[in-house]
């Protein structure tokens, strides 16, 4: 198949280029997923793609290839399933990450945390987690099993969407972000019976994300994470909006100014001071920041969205 078409569209610069449609989005993520895309031409859609930015149609159109070689979970009868992604890592802060998912699995919430990570300049949550004694599980149905038993499940995203994996590895070579990293944070492995946390780094991905949300019709919370990773920032509360069946609301408003420094934690902690502080908030030793309860909350509503 010849991609030139493709380039020819969207390789014209952020104001000549012109958006795929869905049907074309689909069909061209879906050859980069199978990885058919020969390399001078993936490069090619990589950088057009950053430079012009993915349009809604090519976001739903990426989402559908994605979606159908997604692995799917079972969930539990009872509340609605929390996707939590991690990618990116600490980097001048604790990550509170795993905290979000044990107070919400304490609840009986059912949480599956997905993700890799790839950067050499962060703390690995997968470190972290394996610190608080949460490990990847081996296998789907290990997933699942521990969904029923912990309410708290983990697993990579080679798991769960193998072909995705290789295009997010492009990040080191190539030097930038690709759409395949906002892809990362939509996964939904329990189509109909989940909630998904989708965290965005940079702010004009709010407004993009939005849209297709609604468009979507998704159960979804949507938030700029801390560091890029997907809990609210315990200094300053980002905006926390939920998605359900198409409408969108504000749970929670940003906050103005920011608290102080949490008391004892040092900047750029090492991964057993993070998961200490976390097992002393667990405990009540240690107050949990504010921002991480009203994102509790949000889900923890989200997560009573009847079922599809």
């Amino acid at each position: 198949m010849s991609y030139a078409p493709f380039i020819k569209e969207i390789g014209r610069g952020p104001k000549g280029a012109k958006p795929l449609t869905v049907a074309q989005a689909e069909s061209l993520f879906g050859d980069m997923m199978d990885g058919r895309v020969p390399d001078l031409e993936l490069g090619a859609i990589i950088l057009s793609m950053r430079i012009k930015a993915e349009s809604l149609d090519e976001l739903i159109g990426f989402q559908r290839a994605l979606d159908t070689r997604t692995a799917h979970v079972q969930v539990p009868a009872g509340p609605r399933l929390v996707v939590l992604p991690t990618y990116n890592g600490a980097r001048r802060q604790a990550n509170l990450m795993p905290l979000l998912a044990l107070l919400l699995a304490r609840e009986g919430i059912p949480v599956l945390i997905q993700g890799r990570h790839d950067f050499e300049s962060r703390v690995s949550p997968f470190e972290l987690l394996a610190a608080l004694g949460i490990t990847p599980a081996s296998s789907i149905d290990e997933a699942e099993a521990q969904l029923v038993d912990k309410h708290l499940a983990c697993l990579p995203l080679s798991a769960l969407a193998p072909g995705l994996e290789p295009l997010l590895a492009l990040r080191p070579r190539l030097g930038v972000r690709n759409s395949s990293h906002t892809l990362a944070k939509l996964l939904e492995p329990a189509p109909g019976h989940s909630v998904r946390v989708v965290s965005v780094t940079h702010p004009e991905y709010l407004e993009r994300m939005h849209a297709h949300l609604v468009a979507q019709g998704s159960v979804a919370l949507l938030l700029r994470g801390t560091e890029g990773e997907a809990f609210a920032n315990p200094r300053r509360r980002p905006q926390l909006e939920t998605f359900a069946k198409g409408e969108a609301r504000v749970a929670f408003p940003a906050e103005e100014g920011g608290a102080p420094p949490i008391e004892g934690l040092p900047d750029n902690p090492e991964v057993s001071a993070n998961a200490e502080l976390i097992r002393a908030m667990l405990a009540g030793t240690v107050a949990i920041p504010q921002p991480l309860l009203d994102q509790v909350s949000a889900l923890r509503e989200l997560s009573r969205v009847p079922r599809d």
